[in-house]
């Protein structure tokens, strides 16, 4: 039996998707993001897609996901709307003095982003949990009614209900929310006890308040969505993309935005993984440079590496501290401002910038056509010759040459250099700038980034890997087939998956098992629940168990893996020995003398592999240059060859520098690399410089 299904993936600046039939045939393609109105970018693209295979869109019958930018985009632009906090009488100003870190302590002017909620929509309220979970001060009836009165009058839309040590008994959260929908019944209310059932109050108001203040975007778009797609003839209901690379139902993932934060990017890394177990890479470092945004993220033994807690809206791009934290398990990357359309200026000191500004799709770069007049990373590689301003999307958006000459002229003006060196400075910037991110990211996790393998995708990264490999000493460049709509395509291969964590602080030798018990069979209760609702046979659903645990005394945590169901065996020396082994492994030491705590414990559901792949046929006999066109790189002209991707056949070698065009990217790869093709699609890019050494 044939079967469709359909990814979507919405970008800042393109909105991709794929469709791939059970046969093994796939069918691409990108449309501009409608950033005022997304389901209109959404449905725009999947009819592209659904046209070049021949079908409607009621013949997808077997899932629609969904990645998107939804929520980062509306806690960025900060488009949310009116947002309230209720606390625990004392505490208003938690979202201002958050945990008294300060992420650079010799910056006496040091900065951060300003709350989402303020102080005038803030409640104290006279109630009190202590930290054994005992009530100490129920909730009063008569206060949360006139706070939510107050609400009302101040025409605030959702709220966030965040009460000290709730994550050890939600009871009285959950009396305030009974109590506000009494009053004020049409108010989104998100409890810190469902968001972030963790210890630790300022981590668990920021993410709840980052839930309260996206949920009334998320849920009507994600109903809205749900309700389209119904009414077009698809049975089921969408799954979407979370930021732990997994795909839930879109009730789940509307009810709780805060999982969607890194939606996009987080599909590409799985897709990254996905493939360097293909190849049998143990470690990886995939590069997604799209319009907005490039990201790097470390795939090691075929896996990104899933963390506890991000941060969203950093005021210094490498400083930890100094954005919003959520707790929330997310796929570890890093993102920087440097994309297709990322800005080129002249910094107060006259020297050349690039992000993090970004044209988006609306204008868009000067090339676009749209109204752009700023210098973009797009217009560099038009000038340079890198992209054919005429192949663009395969040439159903063909790009202004003259208006990028223009624009970067301007920007050469004001560097008193030519336009072909203005160019290539920024070609060379944002380079150098996602290579300094990667070196970060790897050295952060200390993994020696020198001689990764690199895995390029977006629809700006194959024309930007080779050059950033370079400065990451990296011998080998991978380009996967469908590079430019890799995050959509990595929807699809990801099993369905919810991640859940449960604060249970206690020393190792203190455990009550009974209420591990209550812990654990709640997350399994939960996760059973999600993925049933996603589409899941009962079945199919499997589970996997962690903790994070730390020595007593210390601040922070290490979560470690476990191989089953703590509860069956209930061995506290294992426990311990599994922490001692990841502790050492980061800290190279071991502190047999000091007891250990559990802090939260950790159950991931999820469903096995999809089973969906796309067949790549590529050509007979070794293609041929379709043409040539001269490319500045470096400050010298060069007359390069122009391949047809398509045209390419299994095991063919090309010597840089070359250019390889497919309908929605271009690849280049520079002198004294080869580029060979795989059986599978793939092109392979290594560089005979690094292999002689």
């Amino acid at each position: 039996m044939i079967t469709y299904a359909l990814a979507i993936d919405i970008g800042g600046t393109f909105t991709d998707a794929v469709l791939i039939c059970s046969d093994g045939r796939s069918w691409t393609d990108k449309a501009l993001t409608t950033p005022r109105d997304l389901l209109e970018g959404f449905f725009h693209a999947a009819d592209l897609a659904l046209d070049r295979a021949g079908i409607g869109l009621d013949q997808v019958d077997d899932v629609v996901v969904h990645a998107t930018t939804v929520v980062t985009n509306v806690l960025i632009e900060r488009k949310g709307v009116p947002t309230g906090l209720i606390v625990t009488e004392g505490f208003r100003d938690v979202l201002y003095i958050r945990d008294e870190h300060r992420y650079d302590m010799f910056d006496p002017q040091i900065e951060y982003p300003e709350p989402l909620i303020t102080r005038d929509v803030t409640w104290g309220l006279n109630e009190r949990t202590y930290a054994d979970g005992t009530i100490g001060i129920e909730t009063n009836a008569d206060a949360v009614h006139a706070i939510a009165k107050e609400l009302k009058s101040k025409e605030v839309s959702s709220v966030a209900v965040c009460l000290l040590n709730s994550y050890c008994n939600p009871e009285n959260e959950r009396k305030v929310r009974q109590l506000l929908n009494e009053v004020a019944p049409d108010v989104f209310i998100s409890l810190s006890s469902d968001v972030a059932p963790q210890m630790r109050e300022y981590l668990r108001a920021s993410t709840t308040a980052i839930n309260a203040y996206t949920v009334p975007i998320t849920r009507p778009y994600l109903n809205a969505l749900s309700e389209r797609l119904k009414k077009s003839g698809v049975a089921q209901e969408p799954l979407i993309m979370l930021s732990n690379g997994g795909v839930v139902g879109a009730r789940v993932a509307g009810t709780y935005p805060v999982r969607m934060i890194e939606s996009g990017p987080a599909a590409g890394a799985l897709a990254a993984g996905y493939i360097a177990r293909k190849f049998g890479i143990d470690n990886l470092l995939s590069f997604d440079m799209g319009g907005t945004t490039a990201k790097a993220c470390l795939i090691q033994n075929g896996q990104p590496l899933v963390v506890g807690m991000f941060e969203v809206d950093r005021q210094y791009l490498f400083k930890p501290g100094s954005g919003m934290p959520v707790t929330v398990p997310s796929i570890d990357m890093i993102e920087i401002g440097a994309g297709g359309g990322s800005i080129a200026r002249v910094d107060a000191l006259g020297l050349l910038k690039v992000g993090p500004d970004s044209a988006g799709s609306d204008p868009g770069p000067a090339c676009y056509g749209r109204g752009g007049l700023n210098p973009c990373v797009t217009d560099a590689d038009v000038v340079l010759g890198i992209l054919d301003p005429l192949n663009f999307l395969g040439g159903d958006m063909a790009l202004d040459l003259n208006n990028a000459q223009r624009a970067v002229q301007d920007l050469a003006d004001k560097l008193g250099v030519s336009l072909m060196e203005a160019a290539f400075g920024i070609f060379s910037v944002v380079g150098e700038s996602m290579a300094a991110a990667a070196r970060a990211h790897a050295t952060d996790r200390g993994v020696n980034y020198r001689g990764l393998p690199l895995l390029a995708f977006g629809g700006a990264g194959p024309a930007h890997a080779c050059y950033v490999a370079e400065r990451l000493d990296s011998a080998q460049v991978i380009y996967p087939p469908m590079a430019s709509v890799l995050s959509a395509f990595g929807t699809l291969v990801t099993p369905v998956r919810l991640d859940l964590v449960r604060g249970g602080l206690c020393r190792l030798t203190d455990v009550d098992w009974n209420i591990v018990d209550s812990i654990i069979e709640d997350m399994l209760n939960e996760g059973k629940e999600a993925l049933l609702e996603a589409g899941l046979p009962a079945d199919s659903v499997a589970y996997s168990f962690g903790a994070d645990m730390r020595y007593f005394g210390q601040q922070n945590e290490v979560t470690i893996s476990l191989n089953a169901d703590p509860r069956t065996a209930r061995d506290l020396q294992e426990l311990r020995s599994r922490f001692e082994e990841d502790y050492e492994a980061l800290y190279g030491v071991r502190l047999d003398d000091i007891d250990v705590e559990i802090v939260s414990w950790r159950v991931t559901a999820h469903g096995g592999a999809t089973g969906r792949e796309a067949t790549i046929m590529l050509a007979d006999k070794p293609g041929k240059p379709k043409s040539s066109r001269k490319v500045y790189f470096e400050h010298e002209f060069a007359d390069v060859p122009v391949y047809d991707r398509t045209a390419l056949a299994p095991e063919q070698q090309i010597e840089g520098p070359v250019i390889v065009e497919e309908r929605e990217t271009t690849t280049f790869i520079l002198p004294n690399w080869n580029l060979t093709v795989r059986p599978d699609g793939n092109l392979v890019a290594t560089n005979q410089r690094q292999g002689d050494r």
